[in-house]
This record gives C-alpha cells, structure tokens and sequence, in this order.
C-alpha cells in the first residue's frame, strides 16, 4: 500500500505496485522520523467510523471527498495547537483521502487529487493511483495513518511531514472477482512517509514529493 518508495539505488521518486501486488510498496528510503524536526502533535484518536471534516479556512473552494464504507481511513492524533501546523494537517490529510478516493472511483484523473498536488505531485500521484486501476484492483479494510510531526520552514512556503500508517487491516480487492488479498506474512505492515508540501498562491498545502520506508516505524 506504500504510495510510492525510494530504493537504495534510486536518484528520483518512483511509484510502487498497488497494495500487495507483487511487492507491496516496501522499498527502502534514506529517510527517517529524525529528519523531521517539527513539533509532534497530539490530540484523542477518532473512532474507526469517524470522517474526518475538511478544512474550513475561509476564501478556498475546496472539493467534496468521499470513501466508500468498505475502506475506513483514518487519521489518529491528527492535531496541533498551531495553526499553521494545523493547516498543513488538513491539506495533506484531504490529499491522502482524495487519493484513495480516486483508486475506490476508478479515476486515476481525479480533479480532487489534483487540486491537493503540485505538478510534480500530480505526475506520482497518477501512477500510485494507476497502479491499482491499471489492474483493475480497490482497496478494502481498514487503514490507520498516525503519529504526524510537521515542520515549517523558514520562507513559510514549504513544509515537511512525516506519519505512518499500519496496513494490518488493508487489503486490494478485484473488482472483477471480488477477490481479496492482503500482505505476505513476512512482510512488515507499518510504513513511514515522508511528505514535502508547498503553499499554492491560493494558500492550500500542496504535496511536491511522497517518499515511503517499510517498516520505518511501529505502532
């Protein structure tokens, strides 16, 4: 399920296979939780059922997401106390529903993701999408993203964002056979992520770059 992963020997962002098709997004990165160096968040954790609601900053016409019941994103911890902070949360987490949104929809030209993606963004958003729709695969189950720490940086622009998610309870489903598959045994289902989002000149934090380390963080 890891949106996309750098391999040891890469020099540029690539996008995985879907979840558990052949290998299930688990490259390794040269990033880890210490290059971040923003303050952690904290908040009470949402139940399983709970959506999480779209940012309300006022003079932004943003897009109406919507999951379908069979696969429960959810977003634990996912406050802070500044604003900024806060601001940067809202946008990256719209993003990451907007991309299983469009994996559930069959749309790998999703306009939502698109307004939640700088080009650069938008060009690996595509194939991590396309990866699930070229083979004709959704996902179901259950997926937590958790323990979120973000960094602004200095020319107030760009931000940095770490955060991980458990793909314990996440499965890709044919849509033709309805048959479901989930991780080889083996296979560590916790994965960091490391994000790096710029401020658009409507003022939505935008995702520029996605890189991915299996088993980079616990839960």
């Amino acid at each position: 399920m890891a949106r996309n992963t750098l391999s040891t020997t890469a020099a540029t962002f690539t996008a995985t296979a879907a979840l558990l098709l052949t290998a299930c997004g688990g490259g390794s990165g040269d990033s880890s939780q210490d290059d971040i160096n923003g303050t952690e968040t904290g908040a009470a954790r949402p139940s399983a059922s709970e959506s999480p609601s779209p940012s309300t900053r006022p003079g932004i016409d943003r897009p109406v997401i919507k999951l379908p019941s069979s696969f429960q994103l959810t977003f634990e911890d996912w406050k802070s106390s500044d604003a900024k902070q806060q601001a940067v949360l809202d946008d990256a987490r719209e993003e990451l529903r907007a991309g299983y949104a469009a994996i559930t929809a069959d749309d790998p030209d999703s306009e939502s993701v698109a307004f939640y993606d700088t080009g650069s963004g938008r060009s690996q958003s595509k194939k991590w999408i396309k990866s699930y729709t070229d083979k004709s695969v959704t996902v179901v189950g259950k997926l937590p993203v958790f323990d979120p720490k973000v960094s602004l940086l200095d020319d107030g622009s760009t931000a940095s964002l770490g955060y991980c998610t458990d793909e314990s309870e996440a499965y890709t489903k044919h849509r033709e056979t309805g048959e479901t598959e989930g991780n080889p045994e083996y296979m560590d289902p916790h994965v960091y992520y490391q994000v790096t989002l710029r401020k658009s000149s409507q003022g939505v934090w935008q995702n520029d770059t996605v890189r991915s380390e299996r088993g980079g963080c616990a839960k």
